[in-house]
Parts: structure tokens; C-alpha cells; sequence
């Protein structure tokens, strides 16, 4: 492994995944390769490589492009971890849609791949934040998808597909052929766009926070920026919201990035644990923003 993904990101309280959607989506247990490492390398250098913007200048009046990191050597994609700390608190919060492709069955046998109650909340809360949804998910809740991706509130990244790893081991998910990584990355851009959505970012988020240098070449020519995050919210799986809601804000520092999931069936505490951190944060003086706000400094 190069210096360019070589600090390892411990993402065991996550969860584990056994043809599940979450990082561990349909299993109830750690994966057992988490408690010594995953091969999830955190690419220091390029998380706080300066922000560049997507395009050159709009006309007045015309939405802001989204900012975007410069590629890493070589040309591979650049992965941002959190932003910058600073005196001014801000925070990003950061939500998962996963389904995986070969879900549809327990979808249809009533399994609730999304979590309604936690958008609302966010909107009552006024809680701006970024959807990292699977194409898969679209598809299967393409309402939902359009009503969050149509919302100024929010903005949606790219969480692959098929929710099907990009590296091995991770959390027992399939795994992508080799030369299917850059399609698994459009096709989920075209169902999400498909589904009605605007407001799309060219981020992406690994399943299972998995990838390596390997993987950050094939993804080079797709020009999105790799985003993982610096505070692990521990809600896969959990039934203790306040144990949630503690481990994030014991974690969260200014420019820190929030992984959490918006997946009724394998993080059912989320809204509560929301709840509870929001209105706490905001009285220790933090501003929420989504990814493409911090990304920009």
C-alpha cells in the first residue's frame, strides 16, 4: 500500500455486513476482520489537499458549483476525512441510504430500507446534511430520493450501486468486479438522477468505507472526490440512542464529518440519537453544514 492510503480507518463499530446494505446492513454482529484494522486507508495528504471548484465561474444568480478536491498523485481520486478546525464550530452530518442489489426480496417482504422519520426530523430541525444514497435505493424509493435530492436542505453523494465492496476483505459484503468499479459509480449517478433528484454532488462514499490505492486509480477518470469522515456515530445495529448520541458528541470537534445511517432496519435509533445531538451541539455553539460547505472551507 502507498503513503497516499496508508493510515488505516477502524470502522468494527460500525458493524459488519453479511449481504447487508449498511456497513453491516442484515447482520448483527462485527465483522471479525474490523478488531485488527481494515484495509479502509485514510488518505491524509489528499483529505486536506485545498479545495478547487467543480467548474469555472457560473453567471450571477446561477447555483454554486460544489467544491471539490484536486486528484492525489497520479491522478487518484482524492479523498476528504473533515475540514478544517477552526474557531468558528461547524459540523457536517452525514447520512448513508444502503441497499444492496440483491435486497429487493426482503424490501418486498416489508424490511424498511429507509427512514422517513429521520428526514423529517432533519427538516424540522432544520438540520442541513448530505444523503450518501445506493443507486439500488433509489430505485427502490425513488419518491424519497426526488423529495431529499429536490430539497435545498440537502444534497445527495454517490454510494456506489450495488452497496457491493470495492476492496476485500470488507464487513463480508460482496465484492465489485474489478472492472466494474467506474460503472457501479455512473449507473448509481443515473438512477439517482432518474429518480428526480438535482441537488447531486460528484462525492462518493465507499460501501463499507472500503478502498485502497487500486481502487482510488480505477475511480480517477469519474473526477469525484472520495469522502469518508472523522467521527463514527456507532449507530448500525444500535439500540441505545444515547449511547449514540454520546459517542458523537464526544467525538465531534470543529470540521469534523459525521457518518451516521438513514436505514430503518439496521440503524432504528438514528432519528432519536438526531434528537439528541442536534440541540446539543447547538448549544455548544455549532453550526451544521453539508459536505460540500465544509469541503469548502
Amino acid at each position: 500500500m502507498t503513503s497516499f492510503a496508508r493510515r488505516v480507518t477502524t470502522l468494527g463499530v460500525l458493524g459488519a455486513v453479511l449481504g447487508g446494505g449498511l456497513v453491516g446492513c442484515g447482520h448483527s454482529g462485527p465483522d471479525p476482520s474490523a478488531a485488527a484494522g481494515h484495509p479502509s486507508a485514510s488518505a491524509s495528504t489528499a483529505a486536506h489537499a485545498p479545495a478547487r471548484p467543480a467548474a469555472s465561474p457560473t453567471a450571477p444568480g446561477a447555483p454554486k458549483k460544489p467544491a471539490v478536491l484536486a486528484p492525489g498523485p497520479g491522478g487518484l481520486t482524492p479523498v476528504f476525512e473533515r475540514g478544517p478546525q477552526r474557531a468558528a464550530k461547524v459540523v457536517a452530518l452525514s447520512f448513508d441510504a444502503d441497499m444492496t442489489a440483491d435486497e429487493g426480496p426482503r424490501a418486498a417482504g416489508g424490511e424498511h430500507f429507509d427512514n422517513p422519520e429521520l428526514i423529517a426530523l432533519l427538516r424540522r430541525l432544520k438540520v442541513p446534511a448530505t444523503v450518501f444514497m445506493t443507486g439500488r435505493w433509489a430505485e427502490e424509493y425513488p419518491d424519497q430520493a426526488r423529495s431529499i435530492g429536490t430539497d435545498p436542505l440537502f444534497e445527495i453523494g454517490n454510494h456506489s450501486y450495488s452497496h457491493y465492496a470495492f476492496t476485500t476483505p470488507c464487513y463480508g459484503l460482496p465484492t465489485v468486479e474489478k472492472d466494474a468499479v467506474r460503472e457501479e459509480v455512473r449507473r448509481a449517478f443515473g438512477a439517482i438522477r432518474k429518480a428526480g433528484a438535482r441537488n447531486v454532488v460528484p462525492y462518493f462514499r465507499f460501501p463499507g468505507g472500503c478502498y485502497d490505492d487500486d481502487t482510488l486509480r480505477a475511480l480517477g477518470p469519474e473526477k469525484v472526490t472520495a469522502v469518508q469522515w472523522d467521527v463514527v456515530s456507532g449507530d448500525a445495529f444500535a439500540t441505545d440512542a444515547d449511547a449514540v448520541a454520546e459517542q458523537v458528541l464526544d467525538g465531534v470537534r470543529s470540521g469534523s464529518l459525521v457518518v451516521m445511517h438513514c436505514t430503518r432496519s439496521a440503524a432504528p435509533v438514528t432519528a432519536e440519537a438526531v434528537g439528541r445531538v442536534v440541540p446539543e451541539l447547538r448549544k455548544r455553539g455549532y453550526r451544521f453544514v453539508k459536505v460540500s460547505e465544509l469541503m469548502a472551507g
